[in-house]
This record gives structure tokens, sequence and C-alpha cells, in this order.
């Protein structure tokens, strides 16, 4: 954080610019979801595509590279057919400590409304097979897993998953966050809720983190809420704060980051290597459709 501040990456969208537009006009038209990854002196991009339910839904997910960290140049497309899935949700890119890539990949069950995670290694980030992928996180008949937030921190993997009840159909959209641990990013041991619900709130009926930093304090997480199953697609952005890993409480009493036209989610936050920070994330605008964005954080005021 910057002088302390856990609000300062939080998106400002009149000085933002557009790095995705997506694939159409209208509602259910979505680029976003991001996941970035700096090294190499390129910015690395892996977000999804979306078209309207009855048209492909989560139909793929993109690897980009940019100089700038604005301007993306698509290095790779995977498909939802190429991932035996119904439909793609956020892929979360990683750099291992070794230098590997990986690229985590939630994947729809058919016919169901259960999601599990896939991984696909790779020496570069343009090589993704999705022929050699292998499942890391299958859920159960009880819950759907996906959009992991994954971070290397301290000698360990830390994940944190937005965690969907499917006992009932009807109340498959509500979410809480599941904190889990790994040796090695692949194997992984659930630690229990890190983030859930405030009944009441506007947040209340799903919680999704999108972004974790350490800080000295403890940990703070940017996460998505909503109130309704209406809100579904549309969650605005909240700041949750703790003491370690597994135990987060979210602050203040309304979303701290949304559209005018709806929601404002799946942030992503990425400190640069000369300094400054950017945030990337996924924006509803005024046609419905959504785009992905990203605005520069000075490193030493916290203006953007």
């Amino acid at each position: 954080m910057i002088n302390g501040d856990p609000y300062v990456f939080l998106p400002q969208p009149a000085r933002s610019s557009v790095a995705v537009p997506p694939p159409g006009e209208g509602p259910g038209f979505w680029a976003g979801a991001p996941s970035a990854v700096a090294a190499d002196g390129f910015v690395y991009l892996a977000y999804r595509l979306r078209r309207p339910l009855g048209e492909g839904r989560g139909y793929a997910v993109e690897v980009a590279r940019s100089a700038d960290g604005q301007t993306f140049e698509p290095l790779l497309t995977i498909t939802k057919e190429q991932m035996d899935t119904e439909s793609l949700e956020r892929p979360t890119l990683v750099r291992t400590p070794s230098g590997s890539w990986r690229l985590y990949l939630s994947c729809a069950t058919y016919g169901t409304k259960h999601w599990r995670v896939e991984v696909l290694e790779a020496d570069d980030p343009a090589a993704f097979d999705p022929a050699r992928s292998r499942v890391v996180l299958p859920g159960d008949l009880k819950t759907g897993v996906k959009d992991p937030v994954i971070v290397h921190h301290g000698g360990i993997w830390h994940l944190w998953a937005s965690c969907h009840p499917l006992e009932i159909a009807d109340e498959a959209d509500q979410m809480v966050t599941d904190y889990a641990t790994s040796h090695d990013g692949l194997e992984w041991t659930w630690q229990g809720t890190a983030l859930d619900r405030r009944p009441g709130g506007w947040d209340s009926r799903g919680v999704r983190i999108s972004t974790v930093r350490f800080t000295p304090d403890g940990v703070l997480a940017y996460y998505d809420g909503r109130a309704s199953a209406a809100e579904n697609y549309e969650e605005r952005t909240g700041v949750a704060t703790g003491p370690d890993p597994s135990t987060l409480t979210a602050t203040g009493e309304a979303p701290h980051a949304e559209s005018p036209y709806g929601g404002l989610r799946y942030l992503d936050i990425l400190a640069l290597p000369e300094g400054g920070t950017r945030v990337y994330y996924e924006y509803t605008r005024a046609d419905g459709a959504h785009e992905l964005r990203t605005e520069l954080v000075d490193s030493a005021t916290g203006s953007h």
C-alpha cells in the first residue's frame, strides 16, 4: 500500500483507458476477468472473452503481451472446445519462482452448475497446450470452484477461490471465498472460508476475492460483491483486510468502486518493475457490454 492507504488502488474509470474491447455490442458481450504478470520487460495479460447466453457464453481465454501495459498483442487463444467445457471464466496467469508459467482455467462442466479449475504449464506464455491440462481444483457434488487468485509468498502458494453451492440449482449463484495452501501450486489443502457474505449488506448474496496483496500489517484484498441473484454478472468492488490470508473482513457499508451502468469487477493489481502500479478490471459500458480497462497508479503519490 502507499502510505498505508488500502483504497489507493481503487479504480477511477474517468482516468482509465480501454485495454481490450468487448467482442460485440450490448449486454452479454464481455472482455474482462483479467490476470496480469510483469516479466522480461513486458506485461502479460490473460483474460476471458464472452458472448451472450445461447451464443457461446465464455468462449475463449486469450493471453496477450504489451510493452506499455496498455496496448496488447494477443499471443494465444484457448477455446472452450479445446478445454471440453461449456464456458470459460476468469483465468489466472502465474510465473513460478523457477521461471516457468502456469495458466489456471475456470471451466464449467456441461449441463450442470458445477465449475472446476484446470492448469496448463509451459516455458513461455505463448506455448500453453490445452491438450496437456490437468484438474487441480475439482470441486465436488455440492460445490463448484472457480476464479482462483494465486500468490506465491513466503515460500508458500496461497489460493483464494470462489465457491458456489450446488445442492439447490436456483441458489448456485451464491458464493463465498475459500482459502487454500500448497507446497507446489498444484496440490491444494483447503483451510476454510476467508471471506463470507454480510447479511443485509450490498454483498449479502456473494463475495469473490479478485486480488490480494500482502502488507506489513497483514493482508489486503479487493473483492466482487452482490446483494441479489439479479446482480449476477454486475458485481461491484469492495475492500477487505485481515491479519492473515485465512481471515478477511470487509470494510465499509457500500461498494468502493462501480460503474454508473452496472458492474466494476475482477480488479487485478500489478506492481511494475520500473515503479508504479497498473490496475486492470472489467467495466460495464453504457450499452451493457463489458470492456477491460486499465489505469496507471503513481508509486509515490498514489495518483492515477
